[in-house]
């Protein structure tokens, strides 16, 4: 029997939970699966956007390792892990640009 797709409800507390817990996700994003590392979702211009560490990414230093920004349309097959993660410590709870919303951010 064929299960229904997610819905952005569903997705948005899933991501909500990984972020209060300090989960990884595993998801597809545009086609590509990935893990990362949920630290806040936010809006903008009424869209959801996650932002999330990725540590499979080839960072070339640990200076450079920063968060990236997915539009949570993008995610799909999203599932929380039991894997944890600290917070990049240079981590800042400020939404990126002074017009987004946000949604729920991961605490210290």
């Amino acid at each position: 029997m064929p299960t229904a797709p997610q819905t952005d409800a569903t997705n948005e507390r899933k991501l909500i939970e990984a972020i209060a817990l300090r989960r990884h996700i595993r998801a597809e994003y545009n086609g590509t699966e990935m893990l990362l590392a949920p630290h806040r979702l936010f809006s903008r211009h009424d869209e959801l956007f996650l932002s999330a560490f990725n540590p499979n990414k080839n960072w070339r230093s640990e200076e450079e390792r920063r968060l990236g920004h997915f539009k949570l349309d993008g995610l799909s097959n999203l599932l929380v892990t039991e894997e944890m993660f600290e917070p990049l410590p240079d981590f800042d709870p400020a939404p990126p640009r002074e017009t987004d919303e946000e949604v729920f951010t991961v605490t210290a």
